[in-house]
């Protein structure tokens, strides 16, 4: 999980996690607002028969980048969080997308956290267009606080990994279905 900054990351590794997530956390404002999370958030949810999938949630603050090496070795696809009530996380998240985008060749979904129910296609449309989104790549709403929410959200991630390993994008879907 990344994404900018306070947009969900920690809150989506909570929600989805089956261990207690290990974070580490200190608060770098000095406001006494809520702490800046400077190391990685680690969880894990077993999936199936063995298979259990490591949750990590990413740092954003630029000083805190070098962990993103950390996490994109290995990894089967990733979860692009911004939250839909702050006007500088579309923007925010355009680095941090395109440095994963550059970096690791994996299937990614983007979720547009804290968003108003009456305004979610408007939002999904704003975020494909701020951060540059191929139509084969899913953007969807979602309520990190909600279990069911995060759930379907990692399933849409898995589905696009799926997808990837079989070389099959939506779009390729449709194209046979009109052929």
């Amino acid at each position: 999980m990344t994404g900018a900054y306070g947009a969900g990351k920690t809150t989506l590794v909570r929600s989805l996690s089956e261990i207690n997530v290990l974070t580490q956390e200190r608060s770098v404002t000095g406001s006494g607002d809520a702490p800046d999370t400077i190391a990685m958030d680690f969880g894990r949810l077993t999936v199936g028969d063995g298979l259990s999938l490591h949750l990590f949630g990413t740092p954003t603050r630029d000083r805190f980048d070098f962990m993103w090496d950390v996490v994109k070795d290995g990894m089967v696809g990733f979860i692009v969080l911004v939250d839909d009530s702050r006007a500088d996380s579309l923007p925010e998240a355009v680095g941090v997308l395109n440095w994963f985008r550059e970096r690791a060749n994996v299937p990614y979904v983007v979720a547009v956290n804290k968003v108003a129910p009456a305004n979610a296609e408007r939002s999904i449309r704003r975020a494909r267009h701020v951060l540059r989104i191929p139509d084969h790549v899913r953007v969807c709403a979602v309520d990190v606080r909600q279990r069911a929410s995060s759930k379907q959200l990692l399933l849409q991630l898995l589905h696009a990994a799926t997808e990837d390993a079989d070389g099959v994008h939506d779009e390729d879907v449709e194209q046979a279905h009109a052929g």
